[in-house]
C-alpha cells in the first residue's frame, strides 16, 4: 500500500484515568470517521503528567500490558479495521515499571510493545524515579497498512534511536510525546526549545528517508506551571511538514503520507547507501578521549 491515512490524536487530559481513556477512544472514533488507517496517541495519554513530582501513589497508574486499555482499544481497533499506537504506564512486576507504547492492529490483535530506552531527569520530569529503561531494545510492527517504528518523547532527540528504527525496516517513525513550557518562561525560549524539538525529530526523516509523526499533549497542567505545547507533527520522507497542530487546542488530524516517497528520496538523497559503517565503531564510547 503506497499511501496510509495517518491519525494524530491531540489532546488534553484530566486526574480521572477513566475519563481520558474513554476520550481517547472517541478521538480514535472521530480519526477514523475521517479515514484514519493508523491513529497514534500522545504519551501516558491516560493521565496528567506525573512525572513531575516524585510520588509512590502515582505508581497506582500503572498497569499491566497487555492489560485492561489494551483491552478495550483491541475492541475499537477490531470494530472501526485501525491500527491503534498507545502509549500507557506498565507495570511489568512488583516494583519494576516501564514507559511503554503497545501496538494494536487492524483485527484487533496485539502487537507487541515498545519500552522507551530513553529516560530523562529533569526539573518537572523526573521519569527516573517512575521508569526503568526499556530492555526490548527498539522495534518494528508490521501492521496491515505499514511496518511502523515506535520511538517515544526523550528518544526522540537521539538520531542513533532513529537510525536503528531505520534500519530495522520501519516505513513511518512514531513519537508519542509529552513536552511543555514552564508557563513562567519567556516568548523567545519558548520558540527556541520548540523549533529544536521540532527540528531534531524532521532531521530523522530527513537522514533515514523516512516519515516521521510526533504526537504530543495539550493543555495547561502542574497547577498551571506548565503548559504542554501541542504543535504536533507529520513530515514526508524529505522532512517536509503536512500538519503541524496548535500550542493551545486540542485536534484530531489525518494526514495521508506517501510511503513511495522514501524510495524516490533515498536513490536521489542516498545517505543510506554512502555510511561509512566501518568507521562507527567509536559511537558506542560514552566520550572519545584517552580514559
Amino acid at each position: 500500500m503506497a499511501k496510509v491515512q495517518v491519525g494524530l490524536v491531540q489532546m488534553s487530559c484530566t486526574s480521572n484515568k477513566q475519563e481520558n481513556l474513554d476520550k481517547a477512544i472517541l478521538k480514535i472514533r472521530e480519526a477514523a470517521a475521517k479515514g484514519a488507517q493508523i491513529v497514534c496517541l500522545q504519551e501516558l495519554f491516560t493521565s496528567l503528567y506525573f512525572c513531575d513530582v516524585e510520588d509512590y501513589d502515582n505508581f497506582n497508574l500503572a498497569e499491566a500490558i497487555p492489560g485492561p486499555s489494551t483491552d478495550a482499544l483491541q475492541v475499537i481497533a477490531k470494530e472501526l479495521g485501525v491500527v491503534i499506537i498507545a502509549s500507557l504506564f506498565e507495570k511489568r512486576t512488583a516494583g519494576l515499571y516501564h514507559n511503554t507504547t503497545a501496538v494494536l492492529d487492524a483485527d484487533g490483535t496485539y502487537l507487541g510493545k515498545y519500552r522507551k530506552m530513553h529516560i530523562p531527569d529533569d526539573p518537572a520530569f523526573y521519569e527516573k524515579f517512575y521508569f526503568t529503561p526499556g530492555d526490548l531494545g527498539y522495534k518494528v510492527f508490521q501492521t496491515k497498512f505499514a511496518k511502523i517504528g515506535i520511538l517515544i518523547c526523550w528518544d526522540q532527540w537521539y538520531p542513533e534511536a532513529s537510525r536503528i528504527t531505520a534500519l530495522m525496516g520501519a516505513e513511518i517513525m512514531f513519537y508519542p510525546t509529552a513536552i511543555g513550557w514552564a508557563t513562567d518562561q519567556d516568548e523567545e525560549t519558548n520558540k527556541d526549545q520548540y523549533n529544536a524539538w521540532q527540528t531534531i525529530q524532521r532531521s530523522h526523516a530527513v537522514a533515514n528517508g523516512v516519515p516521521v509523526v510526533s504526537v504530543n499533549r495539550v493543555g495547561l497542567e502542574q497547577d498551571g506551571a506548565m503548559k504542554f505545547w501541542g504543535g504536533s507533527f507529520a513530515t514526508n520522507a524529505q522532512g517536509k511538514l503536512l500538519y503541524l497542530g496548535s500550542h493551545d487546542n486540542e485536534e484530531t488530524k489525518v494526514v495521508e503520507i506517501d510511503l513511495s516517497e522514501s524510495d524516490f528520496f533515498r536513490k536521489h538523497w542516498p545517505f543510506l547507501r554512502d555510511r561509512r559503517i566501518d568507521s562507527y565503531q567509536p559511537i558506542t564510547k560514552r566520550f572519545i578521549d584517552e580514559d
